[in-house]
């Protein structure tokens, strides 16, 4: 069964994306909600704030750091540290899937632990205790199903960066139904709908990881990893662990403004734009459809063209793509600049704005992330495979944590300075990648 193959890939690929697609759908539908649920609803009365356990704490440990905030602002923050925390776990989750679990019964832990955080939204009071539960089980889940992903295949194997793109594109593809669904229910029916819609997704990808368990690799990874656990690292590998740290870094910066999708723009969408189509107010939550939606769309436009680039030659390196990435994540926000000149004071704008600006996010995002994913398992050493992942999603950490903080800045500034604050955040870590793509070229040679 392991060796079935389905369109050119084996078939473990497929069971691999559907259960990333399904757990996919049960985050992205918790987070289309998330900031709105926290400004309109849970911190917006003090009296249901003050029961959520551990609030009062929480709020006075940001307040002690960062001073008063408002509702908007401490929305944000808390949307900063669990959307940031969501990325620093699978640094430890790698780490139990290496050395102790396996990648697979690490993801089977990840899964229930995320479907019981969803269903512990369903109460008020558990507010935070449901978001770490959500925290602990991205980290294990996180790293190892994309680990096993690069397991399916030998080394060298030119599949595999198309194997990542097709994962990719079922990360997006239930990113794309989850506002649909999960946002029209909460923001029509009842918050807590939306939430509970999120749990049966994750566990509906439990289920499909189960169905299609023979067709998964086995932590072969793990397996080599332990039996090289006694040898020392050799000099190229310290050099590409270096390549890679470096690559991190720079990467914290492109989340920190591509993140603002589910913070600041969305509350743009939900308070400046008009919705009103054909006598229907949409839910503003739909704007978080847009972006999963065009990468779906354009993932296999832009391999093929990368195809076509490579057959002259012509294909750029994956650091040159990944600074590309960062430059067009920027300059979407020239668009959002705009937005805010052309919307003054109370006034509802064109829902344009957002798909342009949406449009070239996309574009920046298919030119960055799934680049580094498949970078990250062609370099990093065998032994610390699923680690190294972890290390790649610890600078989503900091990045996502960043959305949060730059995100308190959002009431606090006119919005075209707010906004232009993220351009060049985004075209000032593009450019470092270009000044840096030749050193980093020679220590990775094949690789990039």
């Amino acid at each position: 069964m392991a060796g079935k193959e389905f369109l050119g890939h084996p078939a473990g690929l497929y069971v691999l994306f559907t259960t990333e697609m399904w757990e996919r759908f049960s985050y992205y539908g918790m987070r289309a909600l998330l900031v709105m649920y926290m400004t309109k609803y849970l911190l917006f009365d003090p009296s249901r704030a003050a029961e959520v356990l551990g609030y009062k704490s929480l709020e006075g440990i940001l307040v002690g750091l960062f001073g008063p905030m408002n509702i908007q602002q401490m929305s944000s923050q808390i949307y900063g540290l669990y959307t940031g925390f969501v990325y620093l776990t699978p640094f430890f989750g790698g780490i139990l899937a290496d050395r102790l679990l396996g990648q697979y019964r690490t993801v089977y832990l990840g899964g229930v632990l995320m479907a019981i955080g969803h269903f512990l939204m369903a109460s008020e009071k558990m507010f935070l205790l449901a978001l770490l539960f959500l925290i602990l089980g991205n980290g294990c889940f996180k790293p190892n199903i994309s680990t096993q992903v690069a397991g399916l295949y030998p080394e060298g194997d030119p599949r595999r960066d198309g194997a990542f793109t097709i994962f990719y594109m079922g990360i997006n593809l239930g990113a794309f139904f989850s506002p649909l669904i999960c946002g029209t229910l909460g923001q029509t029916v009842g918050w807590h709908w939306g939430f509970g819609a999120a749990g049966i997704g994750m566990m509906i990808g439990l289920f499909s990881y189960w169905l299609g368990s023979d067709l998964i690799p086995r932590d072969t990874l793990t397996e080599k990893a332990r039996a090289e656990e006694s040898r020392k690292l050799t000099k190229g590998e310290w050099n590409s662990i270096y390549v890679l740290i470096v690559l991190c870094f720079l990467n914290i910066m492109f989340w920190a403004i591509y993140e603002q999708q589910g913070n600041t723009l969305q509350l743009w969408a939900d308070d400046k734009t008009n919705w009103k189509m054909l006598g229907w107010e949409i839910p503003s939550s739909w704007f978080q459809s847009f972006n999963p939606l065009m990468i779906f769309i354009f993932a296999p436009i832009l391999n093929i063209f990368w195809s076509w680039q490579a057959k002259r030659g012509k294909e750029p390196s994956s650091v040159v793509k990944m600074g590309i990435g960062c430059l067009l994540c920027g300059g979407a926000y020239i668009l959002m600049i705009l937005a805010a000149k052309a919307v003054p004071g109370v006034d509802r704008g064109s829902v344009l704005w957002l798909l342009g600006t949406v449009f070239v996010f996309t574009m920046g995002e298919l030119y960055l992330s799934p680049i580094g994913l498949s970078l990250v398992t062609k370099v990093a050493p065998k032994p610390i495979m699923s680690m190294m992942m972890g290390v790649w999603f610890l600078s989503s950490f900091i990045g996502n944590y960043m959305t949060g903080y730059l995100g308190t800045f959002y009431t606090k500034m006119p919005k075209e300075t707010f906004f232009l604050i993220c351009c060049g955040l985004g075209i000032g870590t593009g450019l470092v990648f270009f000044m840096i793509k030749g050193k980093i070229n020679k220590v990775l040679g094949k690789f990039v």
